[in-house]
C-alpha cells in the first residue's frame, strides 16, 4: 500500500507542469548556504587575534594545521600556502619545473591549473578528457610525453579521482614527477589512500567554495622531506631560492582547524546523498552520470557531475534545461568551457618571452596538436550541482530528482 501510494505521488508530481510553464516548483526552499560555521570558528579567530601572533613565524596555528592535515590525509610532509594556485606553483617549482619545460595537464579543469604552468614559463601540453569520468584520459597520456616534459598534473576534478595506477605507471616509466591537483578532492581516495599522497606532490585549495575552506588558503603534500624543504624556502622568500611570499596566515589556519572538526561527517553525508540521488537520476533517459574508475574508494563530491543529452529531451537545449531546473528551485551550471582553446593561453604563447623560450617550430606543433574533441563534446553536455546541495536530507535529493523527471516528461512543451 505504501509503495503504491509513493508511486502514485511521483506520477502526480510528474503530471504537474514544469515551473517554467506555470506549474509549482519542485523545491520552494533554498539549499543550505556555504560555508558552515558557528561559535567554534568565532572563538578560533578571536584566540588568534588576542594572541598577537598573526603569522606563522611567531604563531602556532599554521604548524598545528599542517600536522592535523597530514594526519588526516596520511601525508608525512605538509606545507600550508596562501591559496591553491600558489600550492600548484610551489609544487611545480619543488619538483624542478623551469622555464622552457613542458607540463602535461587536462583541458577540463579550472584555469589555475594551467596558470601555474604558465607562471613557471613552461608549456602546458593538454591530454583529452575521458567524458565518462570527466577526468584526464589516461589512455592518451603516454602519447603526450616528450623529452621536455618535466611534470604530469592529473586533476581530480569535482572530487572524482583520476586513474592513478595508469598515471603513476607512465610517470615512473619516463621518470617524470607527478603533481596531483586535488584542489577539489578533499578526502577522496584511490585504493584506500587519500588523493594528494599518490604522486610526488599533492595540491589542495581552501577557497570559499571548497569542501574544507577558510575563504582562501592551500596546502601541498609531499612524500619526501627534501621536497618539502625546497618548497618551504620557495614559499617563504628565502635567500636560497628565488620564490616569494606564499604563507598561510594564523587566522586562516585557525579557521581550517575548526572546519576540520566537521569535514568527515560532511563527507559521509555528501556520499550518502549522492548515492541516493544517483539511484533516481540514472533511471531518466538522457541523463548520464559521471562514472568512477574501479580504483576509486571515495569520491569527495565537490561537484555532482552528469552529462545531458538533448535528444532524449525532445531536443531541449542544455541552456533551456538549466533554466527549467532553476525555475524548479534547483541551481545547476554547465561547467567549464574548453580551456585548451582559451584566448589567454594563446596570448601567453604569442608573447615575446615565450617565443624566446620555445622555437617557432615547437609552438606551431603545439597549436596543430592542441585538439581535444572529447573535451569539446563534454563541455557542451556537462551539468554540475555543487557540494552544498548534497548536505541536506534525502527529501532534498527527491526534490532534485522530481525536477529532472518533470522536465523530461514535459520536454516537448518546454522546447516548443
Amino acid at each position: 500500500m505504501q509503495v503504491g501510494a509513493l508511486a502514485q505521488g511521483v506520477a502526480t508530481r510528474i503530471a504537474e507542469k514544469p515551473a517554467l510553464l506555470g506549474g509549482p516548483r519542485a523545491r520552494k526552499d533554498r539549499f543550505d548556504s556555504w560555508p558552515k560555521f558557528d561559535l567554534t570558528e568565532e572563538k578560533a579567530l578571536l584566540d588568534v587575534l588576542r594572541s598577537g601572533h598573526w603569522y606563522r613565524g611567531n604563531g602556532s596555528m599554521v604548524r598545528k594545521f599542517e600536522e592535523s592535515f597530514g594526519a588526516m590525509t596520511g601525508a608525512s610532509q605538509v606545507l600550508a600556502t596562501c591559496n591553491g594556485t600558489s600550492a600548484l606553483g610551489i609544487a611545480l617549482a619543488a619538483v624542478g619545473v623551469e622555464a622552457g619545460d613542458e607540463v602535461v595537464v587536462p583541458p577540463y579543469t579550472f584555469v589555475a591549473t594551467v596558470n601555474a604552468v604558465l607562471r613557471a614559463n613552461a608549456l602546458p601540453v593538454f591530454v583529452d578528457t575521458d567524458p565518462e569520468t570527466f577526468q584526464m584520459d589516461h589512455r592518451k597520456l603516454e602519447a603526450a610525453v616528450t623529452p621536455a616534459v618535466r611534470a604530469i598534473v592529473p586533476v581530480h576534478l569535482g572530487g572524482n579521482v583520476c586513474e592513478m595506477d595508469a598515471v603513476t605507471a607512465i610517470a615512473q616509466k619516463h621518470r617524470i614527477p607527478v603533481v596531483e591537483d586535488a584542489c577539489q578532492a578533499h578526502l577522496a581516495e584511490w585504493r584506500g589512500r587519500k588523493v594528494g599522497t599518490l604522486g610526488d606532490a599533492g595540491c589542495f585549495s581552501f577557497q570559499a567554495s571548497k569542501n574544507l575552506t577558510a575563504g582562501e588558503g592551500g596546502a601541498v603534500l609531499f612524500g619526501e622531506a627534501a621536497l618539502r624543504e625546497r618548497a618551504f624556502a620557495y614559499h617563504n622568500n628565502s635567500y636560497t631560492v628565488s620564490g616569494g611570499n606564499h604563507r598561510l596566515t594564523e587566522f586562516q589556519a585557525s579557521l581550517l582547524l575548526a572546519q576540520m572538526a566537521r569535514i568527515e561527517v560532511q563527507a559521509k553525508t555528501r556520499t550518502e546523498n549522492a548515492k541516493y540521488l544517483t539511484t533516481m537520476l540514472k533511471e531518466i533517459p538522457g541523463i548520464r552520470l559521471a562514472a568512477q574508475y574501479s580504483g576509486t574508494t571515495s569520491n569527495a563530491y565537490h561537484l555532482y557531475m552528469l552529462r545531458y543529452s538533448p535528444g532524449e529531451f525532445a531536443g531541449l537545449p542544455r541552456s533551456k534545461f538549466l533554466k527549467a531546473l532553476a525555475a524548479e528551485g534547483i541551481s545547476a551550471s554547465g561547467g567549464y568551457a574548453p580551456l585548451n582553446t582559451e584566448a589567454c593561453i594563446s596570448r601567453v604563447l604569442e608573447s615575446r618571452g615565450y617565443r624566446r623560450l620555445f622555437p617557432d617550430s615547437r609552438l606551431k606543433q603545439w597549436r596543430e596538436a592542441n585538439r581535444c574533441p572529447e573535451n569539446d563534446r563534454l563541455c557542451g553536455e556537462a551539468v554540475w550541482m555543487t557540494q552544498n546541495m548534497l548536505l541536506g536530507q534525502r527529501s532534498d535529493m527527491e526534490q532534485i530528482a522530481e525536477a529532472f523527471r518533470k522536465i523530461h516528461a514535459h520536454a516537448g512543451a518546454l522546447s516548443a
